[in-house]
């Protein structure tokens, strides 16, 4: 008779901060079917100031969760799933993908607060491992934010913003509206969408965006806030040693060094050792293209477009001169003090009250890196999008903090982007990302940076800045950070 020998590993592949506190417990796994070879995962799940809304931005926050199992103690595993035989827990509703790869979990209807789903059950189909092998589980979360179909506008402000957006053949101030997913060209003419040309890093100013380009007009999930090293070190220490040499955020190509440097606090004594890092909770920087390709890819995820940036940025409303992730262009000018620096509870002591918080060049003072994700969420006086930076649909940190890397209309490289995602596997040699199509590992083509950092200035953290919006940075360094996508089942 077969039967499953356990080590079960947690690992909370996500934060623990005011503005979520995503954690998984309980796992075992249940219900084991040795003729079709499938298995339950059990866990509960629970995070904190979630929410869903049916009218306004009429979205909701989710959990991205997969899971990874090794046998024998050998290298850690994508493990597929299915929706057939999956059990949502009481008050929540479970889409598994149809590739296996993971499942969102949120709220089956209105309502805002903590949320604690327990025993939740995920059909995990083992396949051909041997149920009398020692097997390790992981089972891992990360929130998101569900922004939903429909139409919206890009760029097209009467502000100064480099290399915005607007409708082709019109005045730079005129908005362009995505109405669909279908084939859109790039050209200075009525109907089609172009950009200004500011400087040489905006992009080519031609071709064409096939169907399969991810435009934001149909539904999709953004990670709510930008990865952190918590998250980078969950996949880091996941990897096999030839992996860990490629993807060594310490390394001369990266931070060289492991020591604290502009806040990040990873270091990594290299061989069977894990990288660890003092604040779990802090954006993370200095990772390089085929570093965050390979993290995506790992995760299941995908990412953003420049399009599904703006989107989710500023929803279905008209486009405002000079506005922040937040919807206006007010934003705060006096330098933030930091306390518990490193922990969960990091905090700015002194937001401002009715205008936008965003850590950037004026307000970083002598913090010197970026801070922790939903800092601004967990400081504000006022729960309002200015005041806490939250965008439409309530993604974090979209203005300043850190760069996000997201996919460019501006070269061709970019604009072959299909928004295939990630399978949960890379490269056993290299360590790298391996999905056709996304922009390139080793010259950075096929990225735009849009949002700014902490050590830009504000006109670098408006919505609709495409300073970079073509520009070949394949290293990375300290303004640079990013964060995932998928888009919906």
């Amino acid at each position: 008779m077969k039967k499953i020998t356990l080590i079960l590993m947690l690992i909370c592949f996500a934060f623990s901060t005011k503005a979520n506190n995503i954690r998984v417990s309980n796992i075992s796994l249940e219900n084991l079917n040795d003729i079709s070879n499938w298995v339950h995962v059990e866990f509960d799940l629970a995070w904190d100031n979630s929410w869903r809304i049916s009218s306004g931005p009429s979205n909701w926050d989710a959990a991205w969760v997969f899971i990874k199992y090794r046998v024998n103690n050998g290298t850690w595993t994508h493990g597929i799933i299915s929706q057939a035989n999956s059990v949502a827990s009481t008050g929540s509703t479970l889409d598994v993908t149809s590739d296996g790869i993971g499942a969102f979990i949120y709220r089956d209807s209105d309502g805002s607060g903590n949320v604690n789903f327990q025993n939740m059950q995920i059909r995990w189909n083992f396949g051909s491992t041997d149920t009398n092998d020692i097997i390790d589980i992981q089972v891992f979360a990360v929130e998101m934010v569900y922004v939903p179909s429909g139409s919206f506008y890009v760029g097209g402000t009467t502000g100064d913003e480099a290399n915005k957006f607007h409708s082709g053949g019109f005045s730079t101030s005129s908005s362009f509206r995505v109405t669909s997913e279908n084939a859109l060209t790039i050209a200075n003419t009525s109907g089609n969408l172009y950009y200004t040309a500011t400087n040489a890093n905006g992009g080519d100013q031609t071709g064409v965006l096939s169907a399969s380009y991810p435009k934001g007009f149909n539904d999709f999930y953004s990670m709510k806030y930008e990865v952190t090293e918590g998250q980078w070190l969950a996949f880091f220490n996941s990897l096999t040693e030839n992996q860990k040499t490629n993807r060594d955020v310490t390394d001369a190509t990266h931070k060289n060094s492991d020591a604290v440097v502009s806040r990040n606090t990873i270091a990594w004594t290299g061989g069977t050792a894990s990288a660890t890092t003092t604040a779990p909770d802090r954006a993370v920087s200095y990772l390089d293209i085929a570093d965050m390709n390979a993290y995506m890819d790992w995760t299941g995820m995908r990412p953003l477009s420049e399009l599904e940036y703006e989107k989710a940025c500023r929803g279905p409303i008209l486009p405002k001169p000079g506005e922040f992730a937040w919807g206006s262009a007010n934003i705060a000018s006096n330098d933030y003090t930091l306390v518990n620096s490193g922990f969960s509870s990091e905090r700015i002591t002194n937001p401002e009250t009715n205008t936008g918080n965003a850590l950037y060049s004026i307000t970083n003072g002598t913090i010197s890196g970026p801070v922790r994700n939903g800092i601004f969420a967990a400081s504000a006086v006022n729960n309002n999008r200015e005041e806490t930076g939250g965008s439409y649909y309530g993604v974090m940190e979209m203005s300043g903090n850190l760069y996000e890397r997201v996919v460019t209309v501006g070269t061709a490289q970019g604009r072959n982007f299909t928004g295939l995602h990630g399978n949960g596997i890379i490269s056993s040699t290299t360590g790298n990302g391996t999905v056709s199509n996304w922009p390139n590992n080793t010259t950075g083509d096929g990225y735009s940076f849009r949002g700014g950092s902490w050590l830009n200035g504000a006109d670098f953290i408006r919505v609709s800045d495409r300073f970079d919006g073509a520009s070949l940075i394949a290293g990375g360094n300290n303004r640079l950070g990013f964060r995932g996508a998928r888009t919906a089942p």
